[in-house]
């Protein structure tokens, strides 16, 4: 049993120093080397490849290895159209028991002299679009079991933030001027927020994220766990520039990294722990992070959350409002600090509004504020409508007050409304 403890403890001390890959100021090659040599350890494999897509030909290019030789990297082309590659760019993660003897296998004989046997793929994708795969390798037959495919793709998703993030860094280096770095944040910060909300029958979800003009560190993002239960995490990094656009990136990486190895009820208390350790370790003097971080279970109607110094999310029901404020201090600040884990009951028609401060704080040219009481005053007006539409109208009303004022913050808002009745069109169309 300690053995075991021993070995989690080290995968996930490895998968954080990954996570530092998103934010690190490194050259694409030499982030393509660092992830190779990550995911063999990680894993406790013999060897690792990773293939870059190249948009034009079609061809996955090999970019790094590690414990591959020379000749075997240069075998031959690898296309999207491989039946491996197309499988899992759709989404799987495909294991060859014997590379030997498996038909998708194009290059036998050079596998057979490189001593390998059993292989691993898993896509690499970004904003849900591929951009290569992630290839491990070992000389055993039958390696490969759910625990490895859990950990590639966790392995794969920070390839792929780490990947984009280089690539984006280097076009920052080559611009080479602070208005070339400052536009590049902000792309590299739209890029963190999820365009679409996810579909989960028996929620409603909706969200918009409105950006100021200057950089800001507002971060929110969905991780479905299974057909019923999904986390949501809505974030503040308290600083300036791009420094917090940077602390955002790699904040974000680390989350969708505890998260889909701890995603169970019980385990929110250890992402939590985990999250601030790491931001008492990146954040510098003036900076930390605000986090609310939920799981809602359709099936048991709960709410599982712990709000760390954020805005409380607000449960409505019945016209009258509720907030979520149990859990401790803001990240970064004390690495020995305890959160508080709350369980909410849920019910049918209830709405759950997350925000950031931004959105209640925004001021109008004589400079008053928005504020809290005009937002739940328009929030509860509209809990009959979709979560979409409830959006809508909440962020109307607030232009009506600030008028053409210039902002200073971010907005970030989510509303989650529960309803196993409804028939979202969504449903319609997937067949739920």
């Amino acid at each position: 049993m300690a053995k075991n403890k021993d070995t989690q403890i080290e995968i996930n001390e490895q998968i954080y120093q990954l996570t530092t890959l998103v934010a690190g100021e490194f050259s694409l090659q030499e982030v393509l080397e660092k992830l190779a040599k990550a995911a063999v350890k990680i894993t406790g494999v013999k060897a690792c490849s990773i293939r870059l897509l190249d948009e034009d030909s079609g061809e996955l290019r090999m970019r790094s290895t590690y414990g591959l030789s020379e000749e075997y990297r240069n075998k031959g082309a690898v296309t999207r159209n491989d039946p491996v590659i197309k499988a899992a760019f759709a989404g799987r993660a495909v294991v060859l028991d014997d590379m030997r003897v498996d038909d998708r296998v194009r290059y036998k004989e050079a596998t057979i002299k490189e001593g390998l046997v059993s292989q691993l793929t898993v896509a690499m994708k970004f904003r849900n679009k591929a951009i290569g795969v992630l290839r491990l390798y070992s000389p055993e037959p039958k390696r490969f079991n759910r625990n490895d495919i859990s950990i590639a793709r966790v392995v794969g998703s920070q390839c792929a933030v780490a990947i984009t993030n280089a690539k984006l860094y280097t076009r920052a280096i080559e611009g080479a001027r602070i208005a070339d770095q400052m536009r590049l944040a902000r792309v590299i910060q739209r890029r963190m927020i999820p365009e679409n909300a996810p579909r989960i029958p028996g929620l409603d979800i909706a969200a918009t994220y409105i950006p100021c003009f200057d950089i800001g560190g507002d971060l929110y993002d969905f991780l479905p766990i299974d057909d019923h239960r999904i986390a949501i995490a809505i974030a503040d990094v308290i600083g300036k520039g791009i420094p917090a656009a940077i602390m955002m990136s790699m904040f974000r990486g680390a989350v969708r990294a505890y998260a889909d190895i701890e995603y169970n009820r019980g385990a929110i208390g250890n992402i939590i722990g985990k999250l601030n350790k790491m931001a008492c370790r990146e954040c510098r003097d003036g900076e930390f992070v605000t986090l609310f971080y939920a799981i809602v279970d359709v099936n048991e109607m709960t709410l599982t959350y712990c709000n760390c110094g954020h805005e409380p999310t607000v449960l409505i029901r019945g016209g009258q409002t509720v907030d979520l404020d149990k859990g401790g201090l803001v990240l970064g600040v004390e690495t020995t600090a305890q959160y508080d884990i709350q369980a909410v009951e849920l019910k049918d028609g209830d709405c759950l509004l997350f925000y950031t401060d931004g959105l209640i704080d925004a001021a109008n040219f004589e400079g008053a504020l928005w504020g809290r009481e005009n937002l739940l005053n328009i929030a509860t007006k509209f809990t009959a409508g979709s979560s979409e539409w409830m959006i809508k109208n909440i962020m109307m009303y607030r232009r009506r007050f600030v008028g053409l004022a210039n902002q200073f913050d971010d907005t970030s808002i989510i509303s989650v409304k529960v309803d196993r009745t409804a028939e979202p069109e969504f449903m319609k169309q997937v067949g739920f």
